[in-house]
């Protein structure tokens, strides 16, 4: 009886990983959808570069 309650348990356990793995992932969608609609209202944000080349580029203007 013993080693057929361990086998349930371990299936609990691997139920409730892939449970967890579920709402992580439809959280990450969730945020990058919110992303996307918060671009879409900052207008003309299409090709904006990434911050690391803003930096680098303000760091450029400023030793000329």
């Amino acid at each position: 009886m013993a080693a057929k309650k361990k086998g349930a348990r371990k299936k609990k356990a691997a139920k409730k990983k892939t449970a967890k793995k579920a709402t992580k992932k439809r959280a990450k969608k969730k945020a990058t959808k919110k992303k996307a609609t918060k671009k879409r209202a900052k207008k003309g944000t299409k090709k904006r570069a990434k911050k690391g080349t803003k930096k680098r580029a303000a760091r450029a203007s400023r030793k000329k």
